[in-house]
């Protein structure tokens, strides 16, 4: 129903333009809130209690019932007729990757590209209630940490209720997306391009109303200073920016995840601008206008805007980085592997994640040393139980044997080795542009259909912290009790 109620939204940039597919938007709408309202009311008096089973459930299927409901305007309007493509679209949409199959999007009906950008601004706020409500009780991937971070029963959480704490994030989240749209108005862009690359950079998803991307941009760089501010922003744990609409700015500066985020983006940019500075042609990779305040100041906007967008798994590109140098593509390659922080918008492994590893793996130095000390791991000063060591550990070995073996798949499934091989980081890290035949400037479009299949499949698992979809596959889940 409430796709149905976005859906409506999209009719009315499509009343305004006066396109011909308003019908068809209308009618996707209609079918999406009817059939969502008659399953309300058949279900109405059913158990209301949810266990951990039920959870894992329905936030997999919720999700892939989500991305089947939102093909509709997709295929009504023609603009995507296949089914395949307005899956792999639609889920790509949902889980924020950004990767898409549209060979010529500035083609598209106003109301679809906006359907298109506001799939991403759905899913972005569904990730962040899905992290702070739903994971850290199901105990997923280490989100506890997290739930024990931020909404829990400390004094520090942001209301006792879930419901409350959803709330006040969607604020957060809804005025973000104003502040964006008006930065960008004010910086050059039309008001409709604005709203979607708002509803695109808030939801880290990286879908354009152009076919280059922000690099159509390359001639304003203030629009994109101003994506690089708003990626980076919903990287953040999002509790970090409530804190600090609440003025607790030294909750932001004492949090450890937060400063190893902004080292990384730091200390990564640096080496990058650097390069590209000494070593890559900007003129030749950049898209349209590369150097418009100098070559230096061009060298670090490409690296910021690149770091940016890949560590946060965004995936708006303002030029080609795999015609820069081979160091600098296995350089962004490395970074799909990095992710956002826990409780932002972003995909990937997560900062905390890595943090907590490193933290973990410096002790096991500690301890061959002095096997009898107690050495437990710290973070925001606080110990970290064993068990959920465990299952970041388990997390990280889970997300690298799906990269190995989703990189395998797409190898048997024709692709060459660079190209399955950045196919894989970039679907399960939710990231968009890829290697190979799925570079920054290149599509999934040619991709086989079973490749697509198992693209949307890599998407959703990445998604949702793997565990959430890959519990369903075990035999013992569907034993009885």
């Amino acid at each position: 129903m409430v796709n149905g109620v976005f859906m409506m939204l999209a009719a009315v940039f499509s009343w305004f333009y006066d396109e011909d597919v308003l019908g068809q938007i209308i009618l996707a709408g209609t079918v999406a809130i009817g059939s969502g309202g008659i399953i309300m009311f058949l279900t109405r008096n059913h158990r209301k209690e949810i266990q951990k089973r039920e959870g894992y459930i329905i936030v997999t299927f919720g999700w892939v019932f989500m991305a089947l409901i939102g093909t509709l305007p997709y295929i009504f309007t023609g603009a995507i007729p296949n089914f395949t493509n307005a899956f792999f679209e639609t889920m790509s949409g949902y889980s924020t990757t950004g990767a898409t199959i549209l060979t010529d999007i500035e083609s598209l009906p106003n109301g679809i590209l906006f359907w298109r950008s506001i799939t991403h601004w759905i899913g972005g706020m569904g990730i962040i209630v899905l992290a702070i409500a739903i994971l850290p009780l199901l105990g997923i991937g280490g989100m506890q940490l997290f739930a024990a971070e931020a909404p829990g029963p400390s004094g520090d959480k942001l209301h006792p209720r879930i419901t409350d704490t959803a709330k006040r994030l969607w604020l957060i989240y809804v005025g973000y997306t104003l502040a964006e749209t008006i930065l960008l108005k004010m910086a050059g862009m039309s008001f409709f391009d604005a709203i979607n690359h708002s509803l695109s950079t808030l939801g880290t998803g990286g879908f354009s109303t152009k076919n280059a991307s922000v690099a159509y941009w390359n001639d304003k760089p203030m629009i994109q200073y101003i994506l690089i501010l708003f990626m980076f922003l919903a990287g953040t744990n999002f509790v970090l920016s409530y804190f600090a609409f609440k003025r607790k700015f030294q909750k932001i500066f004492k949090d450890e995840e937060f400063k190893m985020y902004g080292l990384f983006v730091v200390g990564l940019t640096t080496i990058a601008a650097l390069l590209i500075y000494f070593e890559a042609d900007v003129s030749a990779s950049s898209i349209a206008h590369p150097m418009v305040w100098g070559p230096a100041e061009s060298a670090f906007r490409h690296a910021l805007f690149q770091v940016v967008s890949l560590i946060t798994t965004t995936g708006f590109i303002s030029a080609d980085y795999t015609m820069w140098t081979p160091f600098l593509t296995i350089f962004f390659f490395g970074m799909m592997f990095l992710g956002g922080s826990a409780g932002s918008t972003s995909g990937g492994i997560k900062v905390m994640r890595h943090l907590i590893m490193i933290k973990n793996g410096v002790l096991e130095f500690k301890r061959t040393l002095h096997p009898h000390a107690i050495l437990p791991v710290r973070y925001n000063t606080k110990a970290v139980p064993q068990p959920i060591v465990f299952n970041i550990l388990g997390f990280f070995i889970l997300y690298m044997l799906s990269f190995i073996i989703g990189t395998l798949v797409f190898s048997w499934l024709g692709l060459d080795f660079k190209t399955a091989l950045g196919g894989a980081a970039s679907t399960l890290g939710n990231i968009g542009p890829g290697l190979g035949n799925l570079g920054p400037v290149d599509t999934y479009a040619n991709l086989p259909s079973a490749a697509k299949w198992w693209s949307s499949f890599l998407m959703l698992i990445g998604r949702l912290e793997l565990f959430t979809v890959l519990i369903l596959l075990t035999p013992f889940f569907w034993r009885n009790r």
